[in-house]
């Protein structure tokens, strides 16, 4: 018996060990059969690799950066792709390519030989002043001029100082690799870097008085008071940035605390805050904050008398995570069951304003796109330094009346940070509720004010003789759903939009109402 299965058990492994053989054999052969299919189809899609790279080198100038970076990259990882495939098949490595023609470091001004040839010689030959905006963010005579001012801090670096600019504006505004911008610049990328960083520390060395807080505070109050805000000096907010790894923890961030203007100018920034901190913590350890409440050089103008016979000091609005306090007026939290006209007023008038810093974060993104990367821990520490270059460059861009591009690009939004349920500042609290009167009384004097401005633009509608006709003007000829009188006071500014657009009101004459209303 056990003669018998040992035979049969020789048996079943002979026949095991043919199928393997077989399957094996047929594997070798479908293995063989591919292999010869990728050695024909590898060349041909190294020719178009090498297609797309002529395309690129021939058109570079007539394809935006975006493009050109986006191409740049495909041909870059697809070439990648192949090696590893070839590399794992064992196939005979591919002829090379022809190689472009060797490229020489870029020379300062001062020395005899020319400057070799690469993309800015190219670009700066070309002359077009539609790819200064498109290239660098900026105009031909805006980059000019922030050339001039930065020269003296650039003239320690091995390359012309119009390179160096043009080289680091380019990496802001599209978050090119410096193997990018080497190849563009004629330099290698640990050159590239060292200028990178050079030239920004130039433009916060140089630019730092574009923060005008202290400066031109005069500037700023006009700038609210436009917007019914007397005497306001700034909008304070905080915006998020998103940190790649576990830098600051799962999930975590960097913090940016940054004081705005009525413009959307940035009047200060605290940046390089972890996200483990409250807001109220990176409020009183800012640089503001110890301006403000130690030294006094901040806020410290005279209070603006209200028509009450109420002052109120300079201040600047915060959202609602900051601490209520006399300088820092922080919106009504809503907590009574009824509503309070001057309160809304208030609560109306502070969310447009808080709307100022969102706008300007979305314009700085927009425009200096190497913040939208997630940056490592190895890099971290210059993050807060590029924060804050990207707000001056901002600023200078507004003073240089550039077109400033608004955000068309959805950012990742992190959510808001709690509402601040500390102790609330019995004088910060009167100069709010202050303030929440007067912008109640304006509100209410501005509509009764348009209330009878429409009244005079639909009897001059209606003819010479509109005057001795008796007409009921109701607000329907506003918003038809409501048919209430017109001199109501609590008729809705935005209801009156469409009569100012039918009658064809000019900007003026609204101008005038809202300047002598205050």
């Amino acid at each position: 018996m056990a003669t018998a299965g040992r035979k049969r058990g020789r048996k079943k492994k002979k026949k095991m060990n043919k199928k393997i053989i077989k399957l094996t054999k047929k594997f070798k052969t479908t293995l063989q059969l591919r292999h010869q299919h990728c050695t024909k189809l590898i060349p041909q899609l190294i020719a178009a690799i090498s297609s797309a790279y002529s395309f690129l080198r021939r058109n570079d100038l007539n394809l935006l950066p975006h493009q050109s970076l986006a191409l740049e990259s495909l041909i870059s990882s697809s070439s990648t792709s192949i090696s590893n495939i070839v590399s794992l098949l064992s196939l005979p490595p591919p002829p090379p390519r022809a190689a472009p023609p060797p490229r020489a470091a870029v020379t300062s001004p001062s020395d005899d030989d020319p400057v070799p040839e690469c993309w800015f010689q190219r670009f700066l030959m070309a002359d077009s002043d539609t790819l200064w905006a498109e290239t660098f963010n900026l105009t031909k005579p805006s980059f000019t001029l922030l050339l001039r001012l930065l020269t003296p801090s650039l003239s320690s670096l091995s390359v012309p100082p119009n390179y160096a600019l043009a080289l680091t504006l380019f990496r802001l505004a599209h978050g090119a690799s410096y193997s990018a911008v080497s190849r563009r610049f004629g330099i290698d990328s640990p050159t590239a870097c060292r200028v990178f960083y050079t030239v920004c520390k130039a433009i916060t060395e140089n630019l730092g008085h574009l923060f005008e807080l202290k400066s031109d505070i005069n500037r700023v109050i006009v700038g609210f008071g436009w917007i019914s805000l007397p005497n306001c000096c700034g909008v304070l907010g905080i915006e998020k940035f998103e940190l790649g790894g576990d830098v600051l923890g799962e999930n975590g961030f960097m913090i940016v605390q940054a004081l705005v203007d009525s413009e959307g100018r940035f009047l200060d920034v605290s940046a390089g805050w972890p996200s483990t901190m409250s807001p109220e913590t990176i409020l009183r350890k800012s640089k503001l904050y110890l301006g403000v409440e130690e030294s006094k050089e901040y806020l410290n103008g005279s209070s603006f008398e209200l028509n009450d016979g109420n002052s109120i000091p300079q201040y600047i609005l915060g959202e609602s995570c900051f601490p209520l306090l006399p300088w820092v007026l922080t919106p009504y939290r809503g907590e009574s069951s009824v509503e309070d006209g001057a309160e809304v007023a208030f609560n109306s008038v502070h969310r447009r304003g808080m709307q100022l810093v969102g706008t300007a974060f979305g314009r700085v993104r927009e425009n200096w796109k190497l913040l939208t990367r997630k940056w490592n821990k190895q890099c971290i520490e210059a993050f807060p330094f590029l924060i804050v270059t990207c707000c001056l460059l901002h600023n200078f861009l507004i003073k240089c009346s550039e077109a400033v591009t608004d955000e068309t690009e959805e950012y990742p939004r992190f959510e808001e940070f709690p509402v601040f349920d500390g102790e609330v500042d019995e004088s910060g609290k009167k100069i709010r509720d202050a303030l929440a009167s007067h912008l109640f009384r304006f509100s209410f004097g501005l509509k009764f004010s348009i209330c009878h401005l429409v009244l005079d633009v639909h009897y001059a509608e209606m003819g010479k003789n509109a005057g001795t006709q008796k007409v009921n003007i109701t607000a329907c000829s506003v918003a038809p759903a409501r048919k209430a009188p017109l001199s109501c006071p609590s008729l809705a500014l935005g209801r009156v939009e469409m009569t100012f657009l039918k009658f064809g009101l000019i900007r003026g004459k609204m101008g005038s109402i809202v300047s002598g209303a205050g």
